[in-house]
Order: structure tokens, then C-alpha cells, then sequence
């Protein structure tokens, strides 16, 4: 079962402070990962797609995608590695990283 974590940096009233221009200009400096404006599964014959704000990581023959939703990014941890990258670019952005 996968954990869901999101990166987020609050304002003095608790708002999310993470924008998508800076997200984008971050992500672009990291070659391991790809922009995209949706995302795409398959399973037993039925596609879903879901638009937005996917910030893909190619982990060998895997991508997981972070998705910048409302000031906050979203990742489902499936592995260590995946939450070690998570805990990476939290400190990198000055942000904290919660389960939720």
C-alpha cells in the first residue's frame, strides 16, 4: 500500500506558498525529472487520464509522478527511494514533507 506525502511551505496563516512558476523553474534544474500537464494509467483495458501539473520522475524503468495541486505537491511513496527523493526536494524548495 502506498503512503501519500505532500511538500508544502506555509505562510504565517497557514496558507500553501509553493507556486507552480516556482516549481517549474525548480523541477527544470533536475534531469531526472520531466514535465507534464496530465497523467496516464492503464489497467486491465481501461486508460484513466488526469490533467494537471505532473512533475514526472524516472526512477530506471518507473516514472512517479509529483503533482503540484493548490500550492502543495503530492507524492505516493511505494519505496524508501521514493520518500529519501521526497525528503530531497522538501529541504531543496525550504519546505516540510507530511504524511497526508
Amino acid at each position: 500500500m502506498n503512503t501519500r506525502y505532500k511538500i508544502t511551505r506555509l505562510d504565517e496563516e497557514g496558507n500553501p506558498t509553493l507556486s507552480l512558476e516556482e516549481c517549474q523553474s525548480f523541477f527544470a534544474t533536475k534531469s531526472d525529472f520531466e514535465y507534464h500537464d496530465s497523467f496516464g494509467a492503464s489497467q486491465d483495458g481501461v486508460h484513466m487520464k488526469i490533467k494537471g501539473h505532473f512533475f514526472m520522475w524516472q526512477l530506471e524503468n518507473v516514472k512517479i509522478p509529483f503533482r503540484f495541486f493548490e500550492g502543495e505537491i503530492y507524492v505516493a511513496v511505494s519505496h524508501p527511494v521514493v520518500l529519501e527523493k521526497t525528503m530531497e526536494i522538501a529541504r531543496l524548495l525550504e519546505a516540510n514533507y507530511v504524511e497526508g
